[in-house]
């Protein structure tokens, strides 16, 4: 019965940040991972001998690595190349409008008074001044802080923290909020398309999401090789701190001695003990008992509904017509007939496309066709269907839906079916038990949600939890923090047992500094 001091189950991006976290304070950690790779979500698929990111694509709140990356040793641009995005996303509507959103926010400023007049390039920055006072308001004692429950979070705010959090927005929803600065219906599907990257509806969201699009307006970021290589970069520090990682090993139980957590049993029968376990999964695998029944009571998963998943398309292929940026999005007519039908667990009559050109340069802002064959990552949002064979015949209309819609925003990409791999809600929920699919974790659809999460500490001592369905929530900047949010807690909880003999401390979120930092 080897004995580690500490075991991670799962190498998606929260169990890699937790271990690298424990293991820069000295920890003896092991992370035991059932695929055969690192990264879970941040996956790439290969297609005609060439790999394609098909999970998250870009970076963004760069902070969150560079100070991740300095508490292990290393400097973050040193492990990965980064290369900064001039052009945030290209935006297609089916009249043959479009619009691009630069990394300068004045020059999209300028870019939307062209489009669509000065008022809403006006709005656009009245905008841009709020959601950067949610971010203040949202950034240290949510972000950062390590309680998701509104009633604690607020008591332990200052005074003037409690007046900064009254801006955050969040009585109304996105979509209102959006109408009170831009007047096109177009802008409003633009920025109301944030909500999304919290596999949530602009119609349900709170106003509070608007912080989305502050975030991004801070930096986006691409990885040569694509976003595994972040990934990797983690895996490879850990193992020069020491860390081990299993790859192909599956576990089937959490153990649990004296009403605390003490190791795991793996499926081939051996057992790893441990002074505590992190859990990279969804809380609904826990409770559901595929990590034994010892755990079941410990975790309560979000009382939300799933958030959305997605049906992806990797694949090789030609595009005319339309100059791709590396990021594109193509509107579908109506935003709220397409959200409608996610909430009734349809895939939309007419989708919104997202398309990611993975061979464009990211600093590029010319626009160009490429006659070549090309790296292309198709995503349409899909409800969190995925442990529901009715719903497998939508997914074959969903293709030539998808590709309609791109045709009619004067888009055509020819790829034939042996350089194309479909990704499905039954694929996301084979891959991730316990979440239907689910690609965010609980939907973000009130405010209350946004703490109905986890934290990182359970009901079980020695037992944490980490990933897009706890505290603070999906994406890869924000499931980073929860790593660290769950490897400061057990760390806390190690070093109050008289057993303990480190005494590391965690300090606040690291920054960019001047020599570290990419300007666009």
């Amino acid at each position: 019965m080897p004995e580690q001091e500490i075991v991670v189950v799962g190498a998606g991006i929260g169990g890699l940040s937790t271990a690298l976290e424990l293991a820069a304070l000295g920890y003896g950690v092991t992370v035991v991972e059932k695929a055969h790779a690192v990264g879970g979500k941040m996956r790439t698929v290969e297609v005609d001998g060439r790999a394609i990111d098909s999970g998250p694509t870009v970076l963004t709140m760069r902070e969150v690595f560079d100070g991740l990356f300095e508490r292990a040793g290393v400097r973050f641009d040193q492990m990965v190349q980064l290369r900064p995005l001039r052009v945030l996303a290209r935006h297609g509507w089916s009249d043959q409008t479009r619009l691009d959103l630069f990394a300068d926010p004045e020059r999209s400023a300028e870019a939307i008074g062209e489009v669509f007049g000065k008022r809403d390039a006006d709005g656009y920055r009245r905008f841009c001044a709020h959601t950067a006072k949610i971010h203040d308001a949202v950034r240290g004692p949510f972000m950062e802080g390590s309680v998701p429950g509104l009633l604690a979070m607020a008591r332990q705010l200052s005074f003037s923290q409690m007046r900064k959090m009254a801006a955050v927005d969040w009585h109304r929803s996105m979509w209102k909020s959006l109408r009170k600065f831009f007047r096109s219906p177009k802008l409003h599907q633009l920025f109301g398309r944030y909500a999304t990257y919290y596999g949530s509806s602009p119609f349900e969201a709170p106003a509070t999401l608007n912080v989305i699009a502050h975030v991004e307006k801070q930096g986006v970021w691409a990885i040569d090789g694509g976003m595994i290589q972040l990934a990797r970069a983690m895996a490879s520090r850990l193992q020069e701190l020491g860390g081990q990682i299993r790859l192909g090993t599956t576990v089937s139980e959490v153990l649990v001695q004296d009403d605390h957590a003490a190791g795991v049993r793996l499926a081939d029968g051996q057992t790893l003990s441990a002074r505590a376990v992190v859990l990279n999964t969804t809380p609904e695998a826990v409770v559901a008992g595929l990590l034994g029944q010892a755990p079941r009571e410990a975790v309560q998963p979000s009382p939300s509904p799933h958030s959305l998943s997605a049906i992806t398309w990797s694949m090789v292929g030609q595009v005319r017509d339309f100059p791709l940026a590396y990021h594109n999005v193509l509107f579908s007519d109506d935003y709220p007939a397409e959200f409608d039908q996610l909430r009734a667990g349809r895939v939309p009559e007419q989708p919104t496309v997202y398309l990611c050109a993975q061979d464009r340069d990211p600093g590029s802002t010319t626009a160009s066709l490429d006659p070549a064959p090309q790296r292309l990552f198709c995503l349409v949002n899909a409800p969190a269907r995925g442990d529901d064979e009715s719903f497998d015949p939508e997914i074959d209309r969903c293709k030539e839906r998808c590709f309609e819609q791109m045709s009619r925003c004067g888009l055509t990409v020819e790829a034939t079916p042996s350089r194309t791999i479909c990704t499905t809600p039954r694929d996301f929920a084979q891959m991730f038990p316990g979440s239907g699919g689910a690609l965010y974790g609980p939907a973000t659809n009130n405010f209350m949600a946004t703490f109905s999460r986890p934290g990182a500490r359970t009901k079980l001592k020695a037992l944490y939890l980490v990933g897009g369905g706890a505290h603070p929530g999906a994406g890869i900047p924000m499931v980073t923090l929860g790593g660290r949010l769950a490897a400061r807690s057990a760390h806390a909880d190690l070093t109050s047992t008289p057993s303990s003999h480190r005494v590391a401390t965690f300090g606040g979120m690291s920054t960019a500094s001047a020599t570290t930092a990419v300007t666009p």
